[in-house]
């Protein structure tokens, strides 16, 4: 019942004013968030990966109307590429990229720019040996997002897609790209979605997410299941066992501070396991989102207000 508002909030620039200013935020949104700095990035990714767990990093940033700081994402995701190289992180750490960070919404010729800037980032991760995964936002921006996949695959076929279990098309969309090489994130998403496009009960959500995942486990490709939910996790691994896949042939993700006891035990089952790890100092949206995901998340919230604030 909360998740709404919460969503509507993750929008609001008075709200987003408050929650900033409250005492406890940055204690609470570094549970989630590595810090606003690259080296705090860096920093995080190496304690995740001597742990065994693999990475993809997020820099903060969305719904860009500005051309100079599109251009500054991109910068920032070369100076990490880099480090990542430099590190030797990168065998173990890619990145993603929301595609409206880097210019897709700006007026005018936005989508080229966004194709361009990906296309810079997309480079730079070959240079270092690693991928990159284009992050999906809400229902309007699918079409074009799967329209810049499909051009940054001609030059690089590893860059992954990630759809999202609770929009209608999910299922087809999957059949389309459950093909030899191709990495497909699979999650529940974090919008709020109109009922014209995306089921809105839990159980419906649920329902999709294991027939998109059943395409993506009996498909060629590289499914990389992202959820949170035990039970779907036993599914992913019964229909990978069913379709004979092979151990590294299939991944699980999660995000950074969520679950990381269940994790480790991902780990020592034997399974890949990549933590989604943002960072950089636009962390509202993403915080808010992750606080309408999951009733625990914001009880987590209000007990520190309660006892810190």
């Amino acid at each position: 019942m909360l998740r709404s508002p919460i969503l509507a909030a993750a929008r609001s620039p008075r709200t987003r004013s408050l929650v900033e200013n409250l005492p406890p935020t940055k204690a609470i949104v570094d549970r989630f968030v590595a810090g606003d700095a690259m080296a705090d990035a860096v920093r995080v990714t190496r304690e995740l990966v001597d742990s065994g767990r693999k990475v993809t990093l997020d820099h903060l940033g969305e719904d860009t109307a500005d051309r100079a700081q599109a251009d500054a994402t991109v910068l920032a995701y070369d100076a990490l590429l880099a480090t990542l190289g430099e590190t030797g992180l990168a065998r173990s750490a890619e990145v993603s990229v929301k595609l409206s960070a880097v210019g897709q919404f700006l007026p005018g010729d936005g989508e080229r720019i966004a194709l361009e800037n990906a296309r810079r980032i997309c480079t730079a991760a070959a240079a270092v040996g690693t991928t990159v995964t284009l992050d999906m936002e809400d229902h309007t921006t699918t079409d074009s997002t799967l329209g810049i996949l499909r051009e940054l695959r001609a030059d690089f076929p590893w860059v992954g897609a990630v759809l999202q279990a609770y929009l209608y098309r999910t299922e087809q969309d999957c059949r389309d790209l459950a093909y030899e090489g191709s990495r497909v994130r699979l999650c529940k998403g974090a919008y709020q979605e109109p009922e014209s496009v995306a089921f809105q009960e839990k159980g419906d959500v649920d329902r999709s997410y294991v027939r998109c995942l059943r395409v993506l486990m009996a498909g060629a490709g590289y499914p990389m299941v992202a959820s949170h939910d035990p039970r779907l996790i036993a599914i992913a691994r019964h229909l990978a066992d069913r379709a004979g896949r092979a151990p590294g042939s299939f991944e699980f993700q999660m995000l950074y501070g969520i679950r990381p006891e269940e994790q480790m035990r991902i780990v020592e089952h034997g399974d890949l396991m990549r933590i989604y790890l943002p960072y950089g100092a636009e962390w509202y949206g993403y915080f808010m989102r992750r606080l309408a995901e999951r009733p625990a998340n914001l009880t987590f919230f209000l007990r520190s207000l309660a006892t810190k604030g």
